[in-house]
């Protein structure tokens, strides 16, 4: 298994704190995701608004967290963790995500939730990969900001196909009781955790089940957004 301790994973200089990961000025000069609407993340004109798509059709969700598009260099990062099994680019993201989210925290952007969860796989796929991306980081973020992290309250009850293979309705049905809640979240704050954000409809999916269950509101949170 590749191992980068001590050296930066995009610029692979020598790092000063070698549980960082990624160096200051690669940090500084990651892609971040700059006017976007905070409902969506998607771009707008004007920051301070939510943007037509979400005024005509508002997500389940209350904001969406994400630190950088889809793209290089944390779309690699991603795909290294994902399909090569690289598993200590967890933390790596872990903290990305966590210095992102501190930021946007103090400017009062969003609030601290009670829970966090992450996106279920199913059993198979689960399976298949070994293990699933997602809890990973947010098992850390939990850990991090002091929060409960809860497993297992929502499960995959079916396999789904690939979302980025079907048209908008057909995604909204490939979805159709996929998702099933275990348990009530009367009055709760919950953050909801996936690696990357394509079309928004798992997560929405998901988003409106815990509304169902009682939330009071839902953050999105994901490394990466699809724009």
């Amino acid at each position: 298994m590749l191992t980068m301790a001590g050296y930066c994973w995009l610029c692979h200089q020598t790092l000063k704190y070698r549980f960082h990961g990624i160096c200051h000025y690669c940090l500084k000069h990651l892609p971040y995701l700059k006017r976007v609407c905070h409902r969506c993340a998607l771009p707008v004109e004007q920051f301070t608004l939510a943007c037509g798509r979400c005024l005509q059709t508002p997500p389940y969700w209350h904001n969406l967290v994400a630190i950088t598009p889809y793209i290089p260099p944390l779309s690699k990062l991603i795909q290294q963790y994902k399909y090569e099994k690289i598993t200590q680019i967890a933390f790596i993201l872990a903290r990305l995500f966590l210095l992102y989210w501190q930021q946007g925290y103090r400017q009062q952007r969003w609030r601290k939730p009670d829970i966090i969860i992450a996106i279920t796989l199913h059993h198979g796929k689960h399976w298949q990969r070994g293990f699933n991306q997602a809890s990973v980081i947010a098992t850390q973020l939990a850990y991090w900001l002091g929060c409960q992290f809860q497993t297992n309250s929502i499960i995959r009850t079916r396999a789904t196909l690939p979302q980025t293979q079907l048209s908008a309705k057909k995604r909204t049905k490939n979805l159709s009781k996929a998702f099933r809640v275990k348990k009530s979240f009367q009055d709760r704050h919950i953050a909801v955790f996936d690696d990357v954000i394509t079309t928004g409809t798992t997560m929405n999916e998901v988003a409106k089940l815990l509304i169902s269950a009682g939330a009071n509101s839902v953050q999105a949170w994901a490394i990466c957004r699809t724009l």
